[in-house]
């Protein structure tokens, strides 16, 4: 899929031309066509769809839930107050909107940790919580865009659906280096996480800090989030729906973190080029994960009920 992104478009190029290019020695016009248009959105695409698939993965393994995801529970939507906040009210750049998004994904998490904790991290209780605590947050995202200038509010709820149109390096750095050194974090875990989904007293016999551990990977869950959604918005469903389609694909009982940032990463760039090739390149991919992440949750909830029933 990288590669179809690279090569296709209103300005069509081989596979020989983009590897010139990306040499500087490529056809006329192709250099700004691969390295300013395409190579950053797609990078920022992988970087993105990697960062949602493992973030979700360690929330679902973690709450032992298959709603366990950082958009439906508020850690996306506090990343969002916190950059709203940041670029409505204080006007700054790109770092201080990841700033700003890490600081609201955070709090968001302390208050919905606080608020399930009952002697340990209730699965369905931090769901529960979660959902209620990302209607408010939704609420004072909508509010803070109707105090917003018409401009301001305009490129505000742009960005709130959350996609990959004009990005640039910096939003690439960014993304890249969250992934590098949270992801080698959440995969040395992945073991004591497998644990984890046996219960806690069996993964405390074999040896496994159970409360030390779920904060480790619910600090890492929400850091992954939260500067997904400085640099790309909110996305949907992406991090519900890429952990459950990995162990499907996998046939993987355990969490797969490594599986799920491959397909996390595949699912973004994939709807990314079908939102630009179906309907140019003004629509936001988020449109095109939430309605499908939509109809994948009404599935998913009804699966569930007849499984149980």
């Amino acid at each position: 899929m990288s590669v179809v992104a690279l090569t296709t478009g209103d300005y069509p190029l081989s596979i020989p031309d983009v590897v010139r290019t990306l040499f500087g020695d490529g056809p006329p016009g192709a250099g700004f066509v691969v390295t300013t248009l395409r190579l950053p959105r797609l990078l920022t695409g992988l970087f993105v769809g990697a960062a949602l698939g493992v973030s979700g993965g360690i929330l679902q393994s973690v709450s032992g839930n298959a709603l366990g995801s950082p958009d439906v529970i508020g850690f996306t939507q506090g990343s969002a107050v916190g950059a709203f906040f940041v670029i409505l009210v204080l006007d700054g750049g790109m770092l201080a909107v990841s700033a700003g998004a890490l600081v609201g994904g955070v709090v968001t998490a302390v208050v919905l940790y606080l608020l399930s904790y009952r002697g340990g991290v209730q699965g369905l209780r931090l769901i529960l919580m979660g959902i209620g605590v990302s209607a408010m947050l939704l609420a004072i995202n909508s509010y803070l865009i109707t105090r917003a200038s018409l401009q301001d509010a305009i490129v505000a709820r742009s960005w709130q659906v959350g996609g990959l149109n004009g990005r640039e390096w910096g939003h690439v750095t960014v993304a890249g280096l969250t992934l590098a050194v949270l992801l080698p974090i959440a995969l040395a875990f992945g073991r004591r996480l497998s644990l984890l989904e046996l219960g806690d007293d069996k993964a405390q016999a074999l040896g496994v800090r159970t409360e030390r551990t779920r904060l480790v990977l619910l600090a890492v869950s929400v850091a992954l989030a939260a500067f997904t959604v400085a640099v790309a918005g909110p996305i949907a469903f992406l991090a519900l729906a890429a952990p459950q389609v990995a162990r499907r694909l996998s046939g993987t009982a355990g969490p797969a973190l490594a599986t799920s940032a491959l397909m996390g990463a595949f699912l973004l760039v994939t709807s990314d080029f079908v939102v630009q090739r179906l309907f140019g390149s003004r629509l936001p991919v988020g449109v095109v994960t939430g309605a499908v992440g939509g109809l994948y949750l009404a599935w998913l909830l009804v699966h569930q009920w007849r499984r149980r029933a």
